[in-house]
């Protein structure tokens, strides 16, 4: 059934078999304005995508022929942007997982509301408007409100953007991690600024930066009189973010007990206030990130290996600065642009030997040490251009020392706990060296380490070790 009368542009294409829900739910868009085609199967949805390129696609995941994993496949073949919020019973939780691997929107419980399907298609568009928007215009005042400007043309940082415009596309949990000082937050706020969700709220919480005696009340919420000092309800950050985005920072720090309440939220989106009974439901977009290898806490037993995976449906990695160096000069200008119009006077001209400076610099804190030494040479500068002198980049600093390996290892608690967790990373780094010498071949990796092929294939489990996520390997 379709119908072609209405004025409005957006075209929805609805896949259901059920022609009694299908009559439902193609009632509810045209009522909105949508002109909707409605078909059963996997192989009428990708022909009537390539023949009339709808706006946004509405299916269930379990179809006569094919499946909606499938659906969301050739709507992503065909056009990347393209929105596809998926409809899945209760029990196909692995059916769902699949679609949103895809690329999936939204994954909606049947029995699904009418007006709540259509208030997430209309979210669905117009969060590809702004995208489409920006991604035309090289004009940065034509980014969607609350896309902060990105700085830098290196390969590495393009792969993560476009990470970060897929995953703007769905509803998936992301998982950011990298270096301190390689602007985790910004990107999340880009995440959400290109998410159909960029009219709702963007809610920052650091893990580790407050006592895990008040983190629970920061996230969760509490009645009066739940605790000494507790004079009035508080909402916590999971009321605030309804509707948009909550980022949570440096995740590895959060302490066990309240992994497990994070871990409810994410599978149930509800909770409970301090001192409440009554559950409240949410609808937040989590995007985590972490400074900390989550894959060796994970094998210490010092982070849920349940809770990393739902955290890390989409995981994205941000390169160091040191790994990005063409963007270096760049971003120094921006930065000497930015300070100098703060202190009311004429950019100052980056010299070569200032230039060069930089990028001999090792970075270990990465942008946010970048900007920090820019702003302090604006500062201290008093000649027509910024020189290597007005730096402050000591030469150690600049032939830095290899650092000593065993710095990066968490020798905390005991003998045990430490021996656990060294060992842990070694078997970590041991099978990433074999599976990239053998081109991701598991079978020889397997001859390599010496150990049987299903021994590997449990290790690579136990460690979060995927073929497709190490860097340089080719697919078998």
């Amino acid at each position: 059934m379709s119908s072609r009368g209405n004025a409005s542009t957006d075209r929805l294409l609805v896949v259901i078999d059920d022609q009694t829900r299908a009559a439902v739910v193609t009632a509810a868009c045209q009522a909105a304005g949508y002109d909707v085609e409605q078909v059963s199967t996997e192989a009428e949805a990708a022909a009537a995508m390539a023949d009339r390129r709808p706006s946004v696609v509405v299916t269930d995941l379990r179809l006569p022929f094919g499946s909606g994993a499938g659906v969301v496949r050739a709507a992503k073949t065909l056009d990347a942007g393209l929105p596809v919020i998926t409809q899945a019973a209760s029990d196909d939780a692995g059916a769902a997982v699949e679609a949103m691997k895809e690329g999936a929107l939204d994954c909606l419980v049947l029995p699904v509301d009418a007006s709540d399907l259509v208030r997430l298609v209309g979210r669905a568009l117009d969060g590809r408007r702004a995208l489409a928007t920006a991604l035309l215009s090289s004009d940065t005042s034509m980014l969607p409100d609350g896309v902060p400007r990105i700085v830098g043309q290196d390969p590495a940082l393009l792969q993560v953007l476009a990470g970060l415009e897929r995953a703007a596309a769905t509803g998936a949990t992301v998982l950011l991690e990298g270096e301190s000082g390689t602007g985790k937050e910004l990107f999340a706020r880009t995440l959400h600024g290109l998410s159909p969700r960029a009219g709702g709220p963007f809610v920052a919480i650091n893990c580790a930066a407050i006592p895990e005696t008040l983190l629970e009340s920061e996230l969760f919420g509490h009645e009066k009189g739940a605790f000494t000092g507790a004079v009035a309800r508080k909402p916590g950050k999971f009321e605030v973010a309804d509707g948009g985005t909550l980022f949570l920072d440096e995740i590895g720090d959060l302490p066990q007990a309240l992994q497990a309440k994070i871990l409810r939220v994410v599978e149930t989106r509800s909770f409970e206030r301090i001192g409440g009974t009554t559950p409240l439901q949410v609808d937040v977009r989590l995007v985590a990130a972490s400074n900390r290898d989550l894959r060796a806490r994970v094998a210490a037993h010092e982070f849920r290996e349940d809770l990393f995976f739902r955290l890390s449906v989409f995981p994205i990695r941000i390169p160091p600065l040191r790994d990005r160096k063409a963007d270096i000069p760049v971003l120094a200008r921006v930065f000497i642009e930015r300070f100098s119009k703060e202190l009311d006077r004429a950019p100052l001209p980056l010299s070569l030997a200032a230039e060069d400076r930089l990028l001999q610099h090792g970075w270990p804190g990465n942008v946010r040490e970048l900007q920090n030494c820019l702003e302090r040479a604006v500062i201290l500068c008093d000649a027509d251009a910024l020189g290597a002198q007005h730096l402050d980049l000591s030469s150690d600093a600049v032939a830095r020392p290899p650092a000593d390996p065993w710095d990066a290892i968490d020798l905390s608690g005991s003998f045990a706990d430490a021996s656990r967790r060294v060992l842990a990373e070694v078997e970590r780094r041991k099978i990433e060296s074999a599976l990239r010498q053998t081109g991701a071949n598991t079978g020889q990796a397997a001859d390599l380490l010496r150990i049987s092929h299903r021994t590997l294939m449990v290790k690579m489990s136990e460690h979060g070790i995927t073929v497709a996520r190490l860097p340089g390997a080719a697919s078998v």
